[in-house]
């Protein structure tokens, strides 16, 4: 163990011993003696061993951690096999060899559902749909106490938008403060990071500081909200008004999703309709709501230009929705610039610290986050644009934020690992005469899919011999020939089935390693891997049909169990 550490250990010279007397030492009664302990259980000891071990691996693959969680699986199994007697010496043995066997093979569901990291994040419902679900306050005359508030606050606090003291603002002061005031303390403490960001860009842009706070009621500051009309982001940008004002959106980022990028996008759309209103913040308000088009035409139609008044008219046309964003916008301005006197508590939080590695290729999160020793999630969480757990594949560099001290140790290993190790990708080969179309049917999974992640249009021909990344997402099944020119077998976080690269002899095929359950034969692998017998008998070297629970096969697939 010392040699082993490279660290040399003080030792002491040993010490003598005084020796009793001999007739002390044989007059000892035979019940003074310390009673022997009893050997430990040689079963006892392998089981608690191989359970370390898959503890372990769970630990990992909850982190995200893919390539360790097999390690340690593989460990757990192997203690039981690579034991002397096997894994059937014994009941308990054989219990426990069985049990790890099905635990390990649902996590490798598990993570095969997850796909080659190309499965797209998650995201949250929009919190303006979530309020507009809520009842509509049908307070006619708010409280004397919230008015009286609120008109001292108005006296005291400069604001740098105008906000009229009417009943409709001022019953959202209530709710807010009322049924809804989980929501609003929740909202805009998440918020609190952001809004040095987010004023000193709506300063350098000449936008109102007070329009910082619109992201309380379009997201509740959620960078991954998502509306029913696809708006997205905390500034819940459409994709149409994302791309006017140049972020990209494609297979693999949102710019809408990142805070900055998003924020400068939107203090510029906020800029331009106040110019098409003519420097009216209420009608640039409820036109980013509800598009600039729709109330310029309003406006026309109804020969009426002031918000207030059109909102009053029920005849006017304005959606509910557009009626109702601008008062909550402005009742969360008000509590959000003096937070204290409606009975809100904030706690001061800085935004997380990271620095920046520049990739020259596709890289997994999970791998990141396993050099950096986090959880994928802390590598996710600084990089919202990514929408997948794969960065770019084509582009020629990416900037990846990971957490302040870890990126010496992730240039570090990008130097130490083949580029083809940094993202399980899956690669196809087009063949003559194919198209687009052909391959993606060929390998089932979307045409759009397939061509937006290799940054081509549906319409775009390919060449034989192109090499084309397979969008592999859940739910799909990879049944064409897929190549591996750049990469390696995706890691799966488990050992009892695993995919490898697939030799050219079995061209159709994904090569796979099974480990033989309890309760197995050759017909029912053969039978679940769409295969034959005789091919399970001439890829393993058996002569007959006898297998035995652990035992190794190799095998090429079709579809993956």
């Amino acid at each position: 163990m010392t040699a082993a550490c490279g660290k040399a250990v003080a030792t002491r010279p040993p010490t003598a011993r005084p020796q009793a007397p001999p007739a002390v030492a044989s007059a000892a009664p035979p019940s003074a003696a310390a009673p022997a302990r009893p050997a430990a259980d040689p079963i006892d000891v392998l089981i608690a061993a191989s359970q370390a071990r898959f503890d372990a691996g769970t630990a990992e693959l909850q982190l995200g951690h893919l390539v360790t969680a097999k390690t340690e699986f593989n460990a757990a199994i192997d203690l039981i096999l690579e034991s002397p007697a096997g894994a059937r010496a014994n009941r308990r043995l054989q219990e426990h060899f069985d049990h790890l066997v099905d635990r390990i093979s649902a996590f490798e569901i598990r993570s095969l559902a997850e796909g080659d990291g190309f499965a797209e994040k998650p995201t949250v419902p929009a919190s303006l749909d979530e309020l507009l679900a809520q009842p509509t306050p049908d307070s006619p005359t708010p409280g004397t106490a919230i008015r009286d508030i609120v008109a001292a606050d108005l006296q005291q606090t400069p604001h740098d938008v105008p906000i009229p003291l009417n009943d409709k603002v001022l019953s959202y002061v209530e709710v807010f403060q009322g049924r809804l005031r989980e929501w609003f303390q929740i909202s805009l403490q998440r918020g609190m990071p952001f809004l040095p960001m987010v004023q000193n860009t709506f300063r350098s842009e000449g936008v109102p500081l007070d329009l910082a706070y619109i992201p309380i009621v379009e997201s509740a500051f959620r960078t991954d909200a998502l509306s029913r009309a696809s708006a997205k982001g905390f500034w819940q940008l459409m994709r149409g008004t994302a791309a006017e004002q140049g972020l990209k959106v494609n297979w693999y980022i949102d710019e809408r999703s990142n805070p900055e990028k998003a924020t400068l996008a939107a203090a510029k759309y906020l800029k331009t309709l106040h110019q098409m209103f003519d420097g009216d913040w209420d009608m640039a308000l409820a036109s980013y709501n509800g598009g600039p088009g729709f109330m310029q035409r309003t406006a026309t139609r109804k020969g009426q230009s002031d918000f207030w008044m059109l909102a009053a008219n029920a005849r006017s046309g304005l959606p509910r929705e557009t009626r109702e964003y601008v008062p909550m916008v402005l009742a969360s301005i008000i509590i959000a610039r003096n937070p204290t006197k409606y009975g809100f508590a904030f706690q001061p939080v800085a935004p997380p610290e990271y620095e920046t590695v520049t990739l020259s290729g596709p890289v997994d999160l999970r791998r990141v986050a396993e050099w950096a020793g986090v959880p994928v999630d802390d590598i996710s969480k600084l990089n919202p644009e990514l929408r997948r757990l794969v960065t770019p594949v084509h582009a020629p560099s990416y900037g990846l934020r990971v957490p302040q001290g870890t990126a010496a140790v992730i240039e570090q290993r990008l130097r130490e690992v083949p580029p083809e190790e940094w993202a399980p990708l899956r690669w196809y080969t087009v063949r003559p005469r194919e198209t687009l179309t052909t391959i993606a049917n060929r390998l089932r999974v979307r045409r759009t899919d397939l061509a937006e992640a290799n940054n081509l249009s549906i319409r775009s021909v390919v060449s034989p011999g192109q090499k084309l990344v397979v969008p592999f997402t859940p739910g799909s099944s990879l049944t064409g020939r897929t190549d591996r020119p750049d990469a390696p077998a995706p890691a799966s976080a488990a050992k009892p089935a695993t995919r490898s690269s697939a030799p050219a002899a079995e061209g159709e095929r994904v090569k796979l390693t099974y480990y033989v359950r309890s309760g197995d034969t050759l017909t029912s692998i053969a039978r679940d891997f769409g295969t034959t017998v005789a091919l399970l008998r001439q890829w393993n070297g058996l002569k007959g049909d006898h297998i035995t629970p652990g035992q190794r096969l190799t095998l090429y697939s079709s579809r993956p169990r």
